[in-house]
């Protein structure tokens, strides 16, 4: 375990000027960006794939679950990686004001002078769950959006400073991505359980976890067995038989339409390849 920068490092301002928030994906028009420094901090968060950054010239390796920070003044340079099979999708937060003891205004210290914290297990999820909170808050944009992205941001921040500050014990074999991954694989399932009687593809799902497309599926797959798709069908025709076995009068056009088919001849297809039975016999035999 990598040792804790030091054992007292105090907050003397706590109170951030949120600026913005953003997420992308890196490809060759967004990500080959000049050489640059500003006067604000910005972090970036590797919510998936795998990339580098060029930080005061040194060059270094980012995947999933890494924190970058970018101080006040420090040059960088997000680069694309064409060889790499998942690109970086990043969250990143900007800001200012914030004043830690011992350190220069708008300056978040890591350990050993670097500028990726690598996390992993219960920080990674908590990071990834303000990240999300952040996205969903700045797109209803209701009373008080302001302050809620502050409220967020500041306990990012208090995370990166008590990871620096508090030995914990971790769990042996406690890893990043299975963590987050199974983060990931529930909030899809509760997502295609939300929705399941309405028109969605996995590129809707992909959007409602702010990911891409053949990342969820890849992570999906991975962790169930099955693909995001293969699940929203065996939920929908779960729901169908429960409608006919709880003696439901309307028709199969009608039951086929309540869980999301426009074409009953298609769900009955669907459903008798899964319960070798047509929906006609389940009614029946209920």
């Amino acid at each position: 375990m990598e040792e804790k920068r030091n054992a007292d490092i105090a907050v003397d301002e706590m109170d951030p000027t949120f600026l913005f928030i953003w997420k992308g994906t890196r490809d060759k028009e967004k990500w080959i960006k000049e050489y640059r420094s500003h006067d604000f901090l910005e972090i970036a968060y590797v919510l998936s794939g795998e990339g580098k950054y060029r930080i005061d010239d040194r060059i270094y390796d980012v995947r999933e679950g890494d924190l970058v920070i970018i101080n006040s003044g420090v040059m960088h340079q997000a680069l694309f990686c064409p060889q790499v099979e998942v690109p970086t999708t990043e969250f990143f937060v900007g800001f200012s004001n914030i004043r830690i003891s011992g350190c220069p205004a708008n300056y978040m210290p890591l350990p050993n002078g670097e500028c990726v914290l690598h996390t992993t297990g219960e920080l990674s999820q908590r990071l990834f769950r303000l990240c999300s909170s952040m996205e969903a808050e700045n797109a209803v944009r209701r009373q008080g959006r302001y302050f809620m992205l502050k409220s967020y941001l500041i306990q990012m921040l208090l995370l990166v400073i008590r990871e620096q500050c508090e030995p914990m014990e971790r769990p042996r074999g406690c890893d990043f991505e299975t963590a987050n991954r199974k983060y990931v694989v529930d909030k899809i399932v509760e997502y295609i359980e939300d929705h399941y009687n309405e028109k969605i593809s996995l590129d809707q799902i992909a959007e409602n976890m702010y990911l891409s497309p053949f990342y969820i599926s890849r992570i999906f797959k991975s962790e169930t067995g099955s693909a995001p798709i293969r699940r929203l069908i065996n939920i929908r025709l779960e729901k169908a038989k429960e409608l006919l076995e709880g003696g439901y009068q309307g028709s199969i056009q009608e039951v086929a339409a309540m869980v999301g088919y426009d074409d009953a001849y298609h769900f009955s297809k669907l459903f008798k390849k899964r319960y070798g039975v047509s929906p006609s016999q389940v009614r029946r035999n209920s």
